[in-house]
């Protein structure tokens, strides 16, 4: 791991936190003031971990129930939701007649309070909740549900669902355009990214991908979408007015280094950059988006990074390193890591809270 002095600067730095472009468009805050903690699920210590990432101390442990993976801050800052699955871990290559029966008593979306930190209420989610989104406006949540191939809309105020929508199979990453009219679900089976319109809630594109497509972000302005693809070590580029994929861009990892298996995206929009965390690869790949290819790679961020989150300044960037239990704190102007921080067991999403 490289390690960089430049700590002084961390602490005013973070004042200046907002929303994280994870597996979706940031969260939209309606202040930046107080945006200085990060978040991390632990999907199988079956909390959610508040981290002061200055300090590099746990400030908060929340238990929220089984797998917490994906996780959004509502567009206030004052609550959190954390998707959670009664499936049991699927590891590659393992036969599913073999894990124990699901607890499908288990499946929600947890909703956080985040000025008392505590757990208030499990919303309905559908089956197997994995990751989503929410709406600009805060109303509503687009859930994919994995073992069912299908897309829920929860309405937040009545907590109850809008619809369901058949996507494709194994959907996992949930982007809302930043207009609010149109959420892509990636669909990693059928290796497709599945346009669904809010309001009618009916299919209006597919869009083919690289293998097991990931997790989705979108341009602020709307105009393109940039979806991780796994197995495929390539990140697909997608005219998100036209719903089509314009571009495919190769990422690859240091010479020595695993292959990477992109996953989690932030963006940088005023550095054109795109960091995309790799996974088995334990690094961050730099794509320059102007440019559409790979200028460069973060190196040994951890085992397994799969989120990732991006400060509002872009100074400071996330990593959730699953298999080695920690976060990683990188300084983007350097591009080298400055903090591990211990957090638990198999942390999977990250995101940035008041």
């Amino acid at each position: 791991m490289r390690m960089s002095t430049g700590l002084h600067g961390l602490t005013l730095g973070l004042v200046l936190l907002a929303a994280a472009c994870t597996s979706g468009p940031a969260e939209r805050p309606a202040s930046t003031e107080g945006w200085t903690h990060v978040a991390a699920s632990l999907e199988t210590d079956g909390q959610v971990a508040i981290i002061d990432p200055a300090a590099g101390t746990i400030v908060a442990r929340i238990d929220v129930g089984k797998r917490p993976r994906g996780m959004r801050a509502s567009p206030d800052g004052t609550r959190l939701y954390v998707a959670l699955s009664g499936s049991p871990i699927t590891p590659p290559g393992v036969d599913p007649s073999t894990l124990p029966p699901p607890d499908r008593s288990a499946d929600g979306i947890g909703v956080i309070d985040l000025e008392s930190r505590t757990l208030v209420r499990t919303l309905p989610s559908g089956q197997d909740p994995e990751a989503f989104d929410i709406s600009p406006d805060g109303r509503t949540l687009y859930i994919s549900n994995e073992e069912t191939a299908e897309m829920t809309a929860l309405d937040l105020e009545t907590g109850e669902f809008r619809g369901v929508v058949k996507v494709g199979e194994e959907p996992e990453g949930v982007g809302v355009r930043p207009d609010g009219e149109v959420v892509y679900v990636t669909c990693e089976e059928t290796n497709e990214v599945v346009a669904v319109d809010t309001r009618s809630l009916e299919v209006i594109a597919r869009m083919p991908t690289g293998g097991r497509p990931r997790w989705v972000v979108f341009t602020p302005d709307g105009s393109r979408a940039f979806v991780s693809a796994e197995v495929g070590s390539s990140v697909a580029e997608i005219d998100a007015q036209r719903h089509e994929v314009i571009g495919t861009i190769p990422i690859t990892a240091p010479a020595a280094a695993p292959n990477p298996l992109p996953m989690g995206l932030a963006l940088d929009m005023n550095r054109r950059r795109l960091y995309v965390a790799t996974g088995r690869g334990r690094g961050v790949a730099i794509v320059d988006i102007d440019s559409r290819s790979q200028v460069g790679t973060i190196p040994d961020v951890g085992q397994r990074p799969w989120g990732i989150a991006l400060s509002a300044d872009n100074r400071w960037l996330y990593t959730a390193n699953g298999t080695s239990g920690d976060i990683s704190v990188v300084d983007t102007a350097s591009n080298e890591i400055v903090r591990r921080i211990a957090v638990g067991s198999r942390p999977w999403g990250v995101v940035l809270v008041p």
